[in-house]
């Protein structure tokens, strides 16, 4: 699909996108190090995760068909993605203790990581990536939808910081409004999505 916001073009992380995927996580690292953007699994990363072992945990969601991640294109190569999904999936978050305190019921959907790769960043791939995320919920069947990004304003400016949950102005900008913090930058913000 083409968002509306931007040039971009997404599809979903899945058997035949697998390498795309991969091919971008490679060209940055693994990612924080190699996280291949399993650390808002069930599973999360601990101190006895590998580099290997998140990739094979990543490739097995995808063949399980147990992730959401919707990957975003800019000339046919994949240059970002904004993961989500149910809480089942989207399982572990930062900050537990404050998030549970104060919580009323789970959303139906979460946001979780937002990555962009190197040479791409600050042209609105993860603009792109929220806006199809949030279209892919509405088509399937809406609801309360979750994100922890961190709060810019009033804040010093982070210098080489990359946000893996975007910043607050980013969900703002898709209606997204506070509900409650969790650390001392970041948010849990939430938007009702119709079907």
């Amino acid at each position: 699909m083409t968002s509306a916001v931007t040039p971009y073009t997404t599809r979903l992380l899945a058997p035949d996108t697998w390498d795309d995927f991969a091919a971008l996580v490679e060209a940055n690292n693994g990612v924080w190090g190699g996280c291949w953007c399993i650390g808002f699994h069930p599973e999360g990363i601990t101190k006895d995760s590998t580099v290997a072992g998140n990739r094979e945990a990543k490739l097995a969601h995808v063949n399980n068909g147990t992730i959401h991640q919707m990957l975003v294109y800019r000339d046919g190569r994949c240059v970002g993605w904004c993961q989500y999904g149910p809480p089942a999936e989207v399982a572990t978050i930062k900050n537990p203790k404050a998030y549970e305190n104060g919580l009323a019921a789970l959303p139906d959907w979460r946001i979780g990581c937002l990555f962009t790769g190197s040479g791409s960043r600050g042209m609105g791939v993860a603009r792109a990536g929220v806006a199809a995320v949030l279209a892919a919920i509405a088509e399937a069947g809406g609801g309360l939808v979750e994100a922890y990004p961190e709060q810019v304003a009033g804040r010093d400016p982070q210098r080489g910081a990359y946000l893996h949950t975007g910043p607050e102005t980013l969900f703002e900008e898709f209606g997204f409004v506070r509900d409650r913090r969790i650390a001392k930058w970041r948010w849990v913000m939430r938007l009702r999505i119709s079907a």
